[in-house]
């Protein structure tokens, strides 16, 4: 089974849709006009009463939302930590972003629910 991933809107929707051919099931915030904008913290909060693990970049801005949650007792699907120097924004960056999600999702029970994981490159 695969899990639900939400990319966060430094994901293009095109990362989402090629995933979801690869019979994955995974959304992009650009594609819904009710979350385009929208804080971190909704995000996050959104991603996790969906079931959905969120895929960021921003992690500067989520580890400590992480933090938060674990320090309050609440649950999120989990974090997938998109970092620069691993995947740095060239031309390459989508197809890399794609095919190391793919790879991840491939894996059963890769990503577990209030997980923190770097996104390998594959």
């Amino acid at each position: 089974m695969s899990h639900q991933l939400l990319l966060d809107e430094m994901f293009s929707d095109a990362i989402a849709q090629e995933l979801c051919g690869r019979a994955h099931d995974v959304l992009a915030v650009v594609a819904d006009p009710a979350l385009v904008a929208l804080p971190d913290e909704q995000i996050l909060a959104h991603a996790a009463s969906t079931g959905r693990a969120l895929v960021t970049a921003s992690i500067k801005d989520f580890m400590p939302l992480d933090a938060g949650y674990r320090a309050a007792g609440r649950a999120h699907a989990g974090l997938i930590l998109v970092h620069t120097k691993t995947f740095p924004q060239d031309r390459t960056y989508t197809s890399a972003v794609t095919k190391a999600l793919s790879a991840l999702l491939d894996q059963p029970n890769s990503i577990h629910g209030d997980q923190v994981l770097f996104l390998a490159r594959s």
